[in-house]
């Protein structure tokens, strides 16, 4: 079978990925990462999902990550889908999805969101 034809699929678990992560930034919280994600305005994220370059998704996905403070305070889903201009499930989705991998936290209680103090 030509190299090109062959599908490799690598899966990570939590810790694994937090490993990654913190190898890529040489940091035990997400600070550096965040700081470069926090560059993008929300006017200029705004422009970028028009460019067909870009990845949508992967644009909304990084910006509901850089919404939340890098100082570990938490937000309600639909305080971050008004800033973003997106809907409530679709930031909702992001959300778990960023729980999953670790980079956000769910307070079971006041159901909000902060990032990760792991």
């Amino acid at each position: 079978m030509p190299e090109s034809d062959v599908d490799i699929t690598i899966t990570l678990s939590k810790t694994q990925v937090k490993q990654v992560m913190r190898g890529a930034t040489g940091e035990e919280s997400l600070t550096k990462l965040l700081g470069g994600i926090g560059v993008l305005k929300l006017a200029s994220y705004r422009e970028r999902m028009d460019d067909d370059r870009f990845s949508r998704s992967l644009l909304r996905g990084l910006m509901v990550l850089a919404a939340f403070p890098q100082d570990g305070s938490a937000r309600q889903i639909t305080d971050v889908a008004k800033q973003l201009g997106l809907g409530a499930s679709t930031t909702h989705r992001y959300a778990i999805t960023l729980v999953e991998l670790g980079l956000l936290e769910r307070d079971p209680v006041s159901r909000h969101y902060r990032l990760s103090r792991d």
